[in-house]
C-alpha cells in the first residue's frame, strides 16, 4: 500500500513544522506550503489523501483552497485552521465544504483522532467501500420529489463531519435522517446515541451529557460515562434540542467548540469526538431572535440546515408508506397484511395527517384492529373529524362517512399535550357520552358509535374506560 499523502497549506513556518512532525509521526507524507498559488500547483502535480488549509493566506483565503479541492479533487477531504474560538470562521468553513476544522493553538491528540477519521473516508472513497455500502434509504419512504431531494441532501451531508440542523414537524421521521446521515458516513461503525433533550430533568443534564466522577454529589456512587463520551467516534443526535435551558446551551456550545467535556467532579476535560446532529419540531430561528436560545449555539448547530417535509407536501407518498407500515404491522403479528380498500386509500390521500408519519402508524395499528378480515375499509380507518375555516360543525369525517355533529369543537392540542392525547380525549368523551345514552349496552353503544362490537371493546381496553 503506497503511503498516503497530506497537503498543509499555511503562512505561519511553526504551524508548518508542527503538522509536518505530527504527521510524519503518523506515517503520512507531508507536503507543505504557505500560500493559495503554491497550493494550487501542488494539487496539480500530486494527488493528495487530505488537506489542511489556513483562513487567511497571503494571496487569498483557505476558501479558495476549499473550492479547488472540491471542484477538481472531490474525494480528498480538507480541514480549515482557524483561530482558537472563532466560531463564525469554523462555521463558514464547514459551510464552504470543509471536512472538518482545526483550532490554534492546534491540539495534538484532537488532530490526530481528525486525520484518522478523514483519511478512512479516503480509504473508503479510493477502495469503493462507500459506494458498496447499502444506503438504508429504503427506510425512507417516497418517490417524491421532495423525498428524493432528501436523500440526495442525506448523501451529500453524510460525506463530511458539518453539524445538521434538521428542521421538521413532529412525526416526520427526523430520527430516522439522522441515522442515515451517520450510517452512510465515515462514522458509521461508531456508535449512534440519540437523545431527546425534553426528556432529561433540568437538574440531571450537565450529568447525562458529561458524566460524573464518584463522590461528586449525593447519590454519585461510581463513574459514570456522559452521553458524549458515549458516543465517542460516532454521532450525538440531540433530538427537540430547542427544549435545552439556557445553562445547558452554554455548556453545550462550549463542550462542541472545544471537542472536549468536564465530567461533574472531575479536575480535566476529556476530550470527546463526536459529530453532532439536532433536531427539532419547533422554529429555532424563532426561540433566538425570543432570546429564548442562545444565537452563538444555534449557528454552531445549523451549519446546515435539512427540513423534511411534512406528509401533506407529498401526497403521492401515502400509499407506499401505508403498504409499508401494514407490512411491519404483520410481521409483528404474525398475519397477513391488511389491504387498503380504494375508498380508505382515497380518504388517507385526502388527509392533512397534523402527526405526519407517526399518525399514520396509528391509524393503521387502530384500523388493523377494527378490521374484518385483513381488508380495510375507511371506516376502519376512524380518522378525525375535520372543521372547515369557518370553524362550522359538519356531518363528514374525512372518509365521507356520517358522523354526528358535535355542539363545539373541542379544544386545540396545546404545547402540554400532544396530538395523540387530544384525539383519545376526543374519542374517551363520545364513547362515554354512547354508553351513558344506552344505559351502558355494550352492543348498543357502539351501534350508535357506527362501530362494530369488536373495535368498541379495543377502544375500551385502549382507553382504561371501565
Amino acid at each position: 500500500m503506497s503511503q498516503q499523502t497530506v497537503l498543509v497549506v499555511d503562512d505561519e513556518r511553526d504551524i508548518r513544522e508542527l503538522l509536518t512532525i505530527t504527521l510524519g509521526r503518523m506515517d503520512l507524507l507531508v507536503d507543505a506550503v504557505g500560500t493559495v498559488t503554491e497550493a494550487r500547483r501542488a494539487l496539480a502535480e500530486r494527488h493528495y489523501d487530505l488537506c489542511f488549509t489556513d483562513m487567511r493566506l497571503p494571496d487569498g483565503t483557505g476558501h479558495e483552497v476549499v473550492e479547488v479541492i472540491a471542484a477538481e479533487h472531490p474525494d480528498t477531504p480538507v480541514a480549515m485552521i482557524t483561530a482558537y474560538g472563532n466560531v463564525d470562521a469554523a462555521v463558514s468553513a464547514l459551510k464552504a465544504g470543509a471536512f472538518d476544522f482545526v483550532s490554534k493553538p492546534v491540539d495534538i491528540q484532537m488532530l490526530r483522532r481528525l486525520v484518522r477519521t478523514a483519511l478512512r473516508l479516503a480509504e473508503e472513497k479510493r477502495s469503493g467501500q462507500a459506494a458498496a455500502k447499502p444506503d438504508g434509504n429504503e427506510r425512507l419512504i417516497g418517490d417524491s420529489t421532495a423525498m428524493q431531494q432528501v436523500r440526495g441532501t442525506i448523501a451529500k451531508l453524510a460525506r463530511n463531519q458539518a453539524p445538521v440542523y434538521i428542521a421538521g414537524e413532529s412525526g416526520v421521521g427526523k430520527e430516522l435522517v439522522a441515522r442515515l446521515i451517520h450510517e452512510q458516513g465515515p462514522r458509521a461503525a461508531g456508535p449512534f446515541v440519540p437523545v431527546n433533550c425534553g426528556a432529561i430533568p433540568s437538574e440531571l443534564m450537565e450529568s447525562e451529557f458529561f458524566g460524573h466522577r464518584k463522590g461528586s454529589f449525593t447519590g454519585a456512587v461510581g463513574d459514570k460515562e456522559g452521553l458524549f463520551q458515549a458516543a465517542h467516534g460516532g454521532t450525538l443526535f440531540l433530538d427537540e434540542v430547542a427544549e435545552l435551558p439556557l445553562h445547558m446551551q452554554v455548556k453545550l456550545l462550549r463542550a462542541i467548540q472545544e471537542k472536549a467535556v468536564r465530567p461533574i467532579g472531575a479536575r480535566e476535560e476529556v476530550p470527546v469526538d463526536v459529530r453532532i446532529l439536532s433536531a427539532t419540531h419547533k422554529n429555532l430561528a424563532a426561540l433566538v431572535e425570543q432570546g429564548q436560545f442562545r444565537q452563538d449555539l444555534f449557528y454552531r448547530i445549523n451549519v446546515i440546515e435539512l427540513r423534511v417535509p411534512p406528509l401533506r407536501e407529498r401526497r403521492g407518498d401515502v400509499p407506499l408508506l401505508a403498504n409499508f407500515v401494514l407490512r411491519q404491522l404483520a410481521a409483528k403479528s404474525g398475519g397477513a397484511p391488511g389491504r387498503l380498500l380504494p375508498a380508505a386509500q382515497q380518504a388517507l390521500e385526502g388527509y392533512d395527517f397534523p402527526g405526519n408519519v407517526r399518525e399514520l402508524e396509528n391509524i393503521l395499528e387502530r384500523a388493523m384492529a377494527m378490521c374484518d378480515g385483513d381488508q380495510i375499509d375507511v371506516t376502519d380507518l376512524m380518522l378525525p373529524q375535520r372543521m372547515p375555516r369557518s370553524q362550522e360543525p359538519v356531518a363528514a369525517v374525512a372518509g365521507g362517512m356520517p358522523a354526528p355533529a358535535t355542539p363545539a369543537p373541542a379544544a386545540a392540542p396545546t404545547a402540554s399535550g400532544g396530538l395523540d392525547d387530544y384525539i383519545s380525549n376526543l374519542e374517551r368523551t363520545a364513547i362515554i357520552k354512547a354508553l351513558e345514552e344506552s344505559r351502558y349496552n355494550k352492543t348498543a353503544a357502539a351501534k350508535k358509535l357506527g362501530i362494530t362490537f369488536r373495535a368498541l371493546r379495543y377502544k375500551l381496553k385502549k382507553l382504561g374506560i371501565d
